[in-house]
C-alpha cells in the first residue's frame, strides 16, 4: 500500500483560550475524495489552513505529499491547489486575467499557461466568459472560476473549503460533477462541507465537532456504527398527514429513541419489539402507507454522534474526555491497527493500485507537470523575487480598473497643493481695528491714516463713545482698539509726550503678536519723523546723510534672500509636496493590502509559491510608479501655478523624492501589518500623518519646540524630506549641503522598511 498523500497525527491549534482543533489524526490516500464534515465553527477551515502551511499548528504534526507542513510549507504550495470558502479571487479582474495571474504566480511559461488555461476552461465550461469581470459572475460561475484558478498549475492535491456554500442546487450538482471528474483523473480531493448529501458522495468521511474528530470512515461503514444502530432497535419511515404536528408526541413515547422530520415523512428509531403501527394506534394517528424499515443516513450518524458529544459536555467536561476503549466493529479486514477511540474508525478507503493507474492514465492533461516542470517550480519557489512580475501586473490592472484610485493619486494631490498653497498664509494683514478718536483734529486724523497705511491694520469703524468702543472689542468685530487722547494734537505741538493706548485681543496669539509689533514699530517711525522734522527746523542733527539731511546715526539695511517678497506659498508649497506624497502613498498602500486581507484574496495568495519579497515588491512598485507621476504633477503645479522655481538640481530632487517614497511605502506596509480592517488602517494612518504635519517643520519651526518634542521630530521621515525640498527648491542646495538630511532619511527608510518586512509574514496570525 502506497504512503498516504495526507497524514495528520495529534494535530491541534489554539487561539489563546479557544481550541479550534484538538488532537486530530487521520490519513488520506491518493485518488480519494476525503470529506471533512462539521457545523460552522467546528475547526474545518482551521484544519485546511494548517495543512496548507499558512497557519502553524499548536501541537502535533502533519505531512502533505510526504512533506512537513510546519517546516516545508513553501515546498508543498507549488503542488497543491486551494479553493477557499469565501470567493477570494479579484472581482475587478476578468476570467482571463484571474487565470493568467495565478498561472504566472506558479511560474508557468507563456506556452504552458495558454495550454493550461485551455484545459481548465474546457473542464469548467468558462470558455465563453473569458472577458467577463469576476464580479459580474453568478455564484455558481464564480465557484467554477475559483476551481479553474486552483487547477491552473496542475496540482496533485486539491483543498476545497466548503466549495458549494451559497450557491443554488443546480450549481452544486454541476460543481460536484466536476469534482468527480477530477477524482477520476487521479486527483486527491480534500473537501469540507456541512451538507449531508455531499458527504454521501465522498469516498472517506470524517466528522469534526467542537474541535474534536468524532468519527472517521467510509459512509457505508459509518452507517453501521453501533452508536447509530442500538441493539434491538430498528429505523422506520412512516408517512402521516401533517407530520410536524405529531413530532413532539412521537418523541415522547418510551419505545421511540429518536424521531426526525424528512420532508412529508418521519424517520423513527425505536425498539424492534414494538411496531410502528402500535405507536400510531396508541396516538390515534392514521398512517398513509405501511411503515417501511430503512437504513440510517449520514445525517442520522452525525446527529447521533453530536448528541453523544453534547451529552459529554453537559456532564461537566470543558473538552471532550477521552472515552474508555471499546471494541471496534469489524467492518473491514484492512482497518488500521492503532485504532483506539470508541467513536472513530481508523479504516481508510483506497483505490487499488491498478485502479489508480487506470484512472491516472485516462488523461494527462490536468496532471501535475512533468519532473522537469517540477524543478522549475522548485527554482521559482527558491527565487527571492518569485511572483514579482505576476503581482505587479495584477496591481497595475487594479489601478487601471479603479478610477477612484487614480483620482486620489493624481487629481487630489493637485487639488490639495492649490488649496493649501493659497489658503495657508503666515503673513497676517488687515487686522480689524476700531478707532476711538477723542481729539478729532488734523493730527489725530493723520494718526488714524498712519495705522491704515501699514496694511497690518484695517479700520472697520470709528467709535464715538467708550461703550461703543468696548463693544466692538468684546463682540470680536475688532481685534485692535486704538484710543487717541483728547489733547493729542496739543501735546504734539508743544513737544510733550503723548500716550496712545492700543488695546489688542489676545485670543489669537499670532494676530496679537503681529498687532503688537506693528503698533510699536509705527510709534517708533512716527517719533523719528517728528524728531527729524524738529531737527531740520532747529538746524541741528545727530547725524546727516550724504545729501546733508538729518538722519539716524546708524542705518541698518536688510536684504531678503531666496524669498524676497516673503510669499508664504514659497515656504509652504515645497513642504506640501512632501506631506501630500506621504499622504497618498501611505493611505493607498495600507488600504491595498488590508483590503485584500478583508476579502480573503491575501489568504489565497499565501497558499501560492509566490515569495514574500515578490509579493511585497509586486504590490509596492506599481504604487511607487503612480506616486512618481503624482510627484511630477505637484511639482508642475508648484512651478507654474505658484511661481516657485526650482533653484537646485532637478535630477537630485527627483532622486531624493524616490528615496522618500520608498520610506513612505514602507510606512503604508507597516500600517497594513498592524491593521486588520480598512477602518483600522485609516486610524493608524491618521496617527502617523498628524505628527508628520505638526512636528516636521511644515507649519511650525522645529527650533522653537521643547527639547523632547524636538528630538521626537527626528523620528519622522518627512522632517528630512521637507528640509531637502526647501533646500533644493528655495536655496539651490547641492548634495554636500543636504548630506545630513539625506543620511537621516536613508536611515529612517531602512528602519521603517525593515520593520515592515519583518512583521509581514506569509501566513495567517
Amino acid at each position: 500500500m502506497n504512503a498516504p498523500i495526507i497524514e495528520v497525527e495529534g494535530l491541534s491549534r489554539s487561539f489563546g483560550k479557544l481550541t479550534a482543533v484538538s488532537n486530530v489524526s487521520f490519513a488520506v490516500h491518493s485518488g480519494a475524495i476525503f470529506g471533512l464534515l462539521g457545523p460552522n465553527g467546528s475547526g474545518k477551515s482551521t484544519m485546511i489552513r494548517m495543512l496548507l502551511g499558512i497557519l502553524p499548528p499548536t501541537a502535533g504534526q502533519a505531512r502533505v505529499l510526504g512533506m512537513d507542513v510546519a517546516r516545508q510549507a513553501e515546498w508543498i504550495k507549488p503542488r497543491v491547489g486551494y479553493m477557499s470558502q469565501q470567493f477570494s479571487l479579484y472581482d475587478d479582474l476578468s476570467v482571463r486575467e484571474n487565470l493568467n495571474f495565478y498561472g504566472r504566480i506558479y511560474g508557468l511559461s507563456k506556452r504552458s499557461l495558454e495550454q493550461r488555461r485551455h484545459d481548465v476552461l474546457e473542464l469548467t465550461g468558462l470558455s465563453d466568459r473569458l472577458d467577463q469581470l469576476a464580479a459580474t459572475l453568478s455564484g455558481g460561475w464564480k465557484q467554477r472560476l475559483a476551481l479553474a484558478c486552483s487547477l491552473i498549475h496542475g496540482p496533485d492535491v486539491l483543498f476545497l473549503d466548503e466549495p458549494t456554500a451559497g450557491i443554488d442546487p443546480v450549481a452544486r450538482r454541476q460543481l460536484w460533477d466536476l469534482l468527480f471528474e477530477l477524482s477520476g483523473r487521479g486527483k486527491t480531493l480534500f473537501v469540507t462541507t456541512h451538507y449531508m448529501d455531499e458527504a454521501e458522495r465522498c469516498t472517506d468521511v470524517g466528522y469534526i465537532f467542537q474541535s474534536r474528530l468524532l468519527v472517521l470512515g467510509r459512509p457505508e461503514q459509518l452507517k453501521q456504527l453501533p452508536e447509530v444502530n442500538p441493539t434491538d432497535s430498528a429505523r422506520y419511515e412512516i408517512r402521516i398527514p401533517s407530520p410536524a404536528k405529531y413530532l413532539a408526541q412521537l418523541r415522547a413515547q418510551a419505545e421511540v429513541h429518536d424521531a426526525t422530520l424528512f420532508g412529508e415523512s418521519v424517520h423513527l428509531l425505536m425498539d424492534r419489539k414494538t411496531s410502528p403501527a402500535t405507536i400510531m394506534q396508541r396516538l390515534a394517528i392514521t398512517m398513509e402507507s405501511p411503515a417501511r424499515e430503512i437504513s440510517p443516513s449520514l445525517e442520522d450518524v452525525f446527529v447521533t454522534l453530536t448528541q453523544a458529544a453534547e451529552s459529554s459536555l453537559q456532564q461537566g467536561s470543558a473538552v471532550y474526555p477521552k472515552p474508555e476503549p471499546e471494541p471496534e466493529p469489524e467492518l473491514d479486514a484492512d482497518a488500521d491497527a492503532d485504532a483506539g477511540r470508541s467513536l472513530r474508525l481508523q479504516e481508510q478507503t483506497h483505490l487499488a493500485d491498478d485502479e489508480r493507474q487506470a484512472a491516472s492514465s485516462q488523461t494527462q492533461r490536468l496532471d501535475f507537470p512533468n519532473p522537469k516542470r517540477r524543478n522549475e517550480f522548485v527554482n521559482q519557489r527558491q527565487s527571492p523575487g518569485g511572483g514579482l512580475w505576476a503581482v505587479m501586473l495584477k496591481e497595475l490592472v487594479h489601478i487601471r480598473r479603479q478610477p477612484t484610485t487614480l483620482f486620489f493619486m493624481l487629481v487630489v494631490p493637485l487639488m490639495q497643493t492649490i488649496i493649501f498653497g493659497y489658503a495657508i498664509d503666515t503673513q497676517i494683514e488687515n487686522i480689524p481695528t476700531v478707532i476711538f478718536n477723542m481729539d478729532g483734529r488734523q493730527l489725530s486724523d493723520e494718526l488714524s491714516s498712519a495705522f491704515a497705511n501699514t496694511r497690518k491694520f484695517k479700520i472697520v469703524g470709528y467709535a464715538q463713545d467708550e461703550v461703543t468702543f468696548r463693544r466692538a472689542l468684546t463682540s470680536g468685530r475688532a481685534k485692535v482698539g486704538v484710543r487717541i487722547p483728547p489733547n493729542y494734537a496739543d501735546q504734539i505741538v508743544r513737544g510733550e509726550q503723548s500716550v496712545l493706548q492700543v488695546l489688542i485681543d489676545g485670543s489669537d496669539s499670532q494676530v496679537a503678536s503681529t498687532a503688537q509689533s506693528a503698533a510699536q514699530l509705527l510709534g517708533v517711525n512716527l517719533s523719528m519723523q517728528l524728531a527729524r522734522f524738529k531737527s531740520d527746523a532747529l538746524q541741528i542733527a545727530v547725524a546727516r546723510n550724504p545729501q546733508g539731511r538729518s538722519a539716524q546715526p546708524i542705518e541698518v539695511r536688510t536684504r531678503m534672500l531666496y524669498n524676497p517678497d516673503l510669499e508664504s506659498s514659497h515656504f509652504f508649497v515645497p513642504g506640501l509636496v512632501g506631506i501630500i506624497l506621504q499622504l497618498v502613498t501611505l493611505f493607498l498602500t495600507s488600504f491595498a493590502i488590508v483590503r485584500e486581507r478583508e476579502r480573503g484574496t491575501l489568504e489565497q495568495m499565501f497558499v501560492t509559491p509566490v515569495s514574500r519579497t515578490g509579493l511585497l515588491l509586486g504590490k509596492l512598485l506599481p504604487y511607487a510608479l503612480v506616486g512618481f507621476v503624482a510627484l511630477l504633477t505637484v511639482l508642475v503645479a508648484m512651478i507654474y501655478v505658484f511661481g516657485v522655481q526650482v533653484r537646485g538640481n532637478v535630477g537630485l530632487l527627483l532622486s531624493l523624492s524616490m528615496l522618500f517614497m520608498f520610506c513612505s511605502l514602507g510606512l503604508g506596509l507597516f500600517v497594513s501589518t498592524l491593521a486588520k480592517t480598512q477602518l483600522e488602517a485609516i486610524q493608524f494612518a491618521f496617527v502617523i500623518m498628524l505628527p508628520s504635519v505638526l512636528l516636521s517643520g511644515f507649519v511650525f519651526p522645529r527650533s522653537e519646540m521643547p527639547l523632547p518634542i524636538y528630538l521626537v521630530s527626528f523620528a519622522i521621515p518627512v522632517t528630512y524630506f521637507i528640509e531637502i525640498l526647501r533646500g533644493i527648491v528655495l536655496r539651490g542646495a547641492d548634495l554636500t549641503d543636504l548630506l545630513p538630511w539625506i543620511s537621516g532619511l536613508s536611515i529612517a527608510g531602512l528602519v521603517v522598511m525593515s520593520l515592515s518586512v519583518l512583521r509581514f509574514q506569509k501566513r495567517l496570525d
